[in-house]
């Protein structure tokens, strides 16, 4: 049976085991030109893509944390409206690694900046349920529960209350947000390189990975 060098899994969801580019963009243009700002290209993506949308609205579009309140609440709309997995789409590798990995019994959680109830429809929408001990997100305003270091934390909470064993986690992650909610809570990051990110971004991490059998090397031996 294969092993893991480590005894749990965090995954971040948005450019790390979901593509929901089409999507984003398509809600994105809805939202900022219904709020009179421009709408984005998809070369804008990488800068939204990642960071919570509530701190993107405010750094890409320059509203104030009130109007940002009000665009989320609009964004989010949208998304209900899609379900959700509308135009939604797994990493080639991805999944079968997650499956890999709950064969050798290693547990794993999401640590998503997503809104944990999106979190969930797309775990069940791809059937990787079975795999998760844990899907942790950042709560619907988010406002309380929105850093990637604090949503580190919650996933290591409920993995530990699950009964994991979390003395050697490692997080997933294609921003640098990941690498930095990692690194100050003393969680190594492994970068992954197919997401909406620029390379730098991944200066800080442990390892990087350029392919799903890149990280399998890195994950299981």
């Amino acid at each position: 049976m294969p092993s893991s060098p480590y005894s749990c899994v965090l995954w971040d969801v948005d450019g790390t085991i979901i593509d929901a580019s089409v999507g984003i963009l398509r809600r994105l243009n809805v939202a900022l030109t219904h709020f009179g700002h421009p709408a984005p290209t998809r070369d804008d993506l990488v800068h939204w893509i990642g960071p919570p949308m509530f701190e993107s609205f405010q750094v890409q579009a320059g509203m104030t944390p009130e109007q940002s309140s009000e665009a989320v609440a609009f964004y989010r709309t949208l998304g209900k409206a899609d379900g959700y997995t509308t135009d939604v789409n797994t990493y080639p590798g991805v999944p079968e690694i997650i499956r890999e990995l709950h064969a050798a019994g290693i547990p794993q959680a999401t640590a998503s900046s997503k809104p944990e109830n999106q979190v969930d429809a797309l775990v069940d929408h791809f059937e990787l349920r079975p795999y998760f001990l844990a899907t942790v997100g950042a709560t619907p305003d988010e406002s309380t529960l929105a850093s990637k270091a604090d949503i580190v934390v919650e996933a290591l909470k409920r993995l530990t209350e699950g009964g994991a064993d979390t003395s050697r986690p490692v997080l997933i992650g294609d921003r640098h947000h990941d690498v930095e909610g990692g690194n100050v809570n003393g969680v190594p990051v492994i970068f992954v390189e197919w997401g909406f990110s620029d390379a730098h971004e991944g200066d800080d991490a442990a390892f990087r990975a350029a392919s799903a059998e890149e990280l399998r090397a890195l994950m299981l031996s």
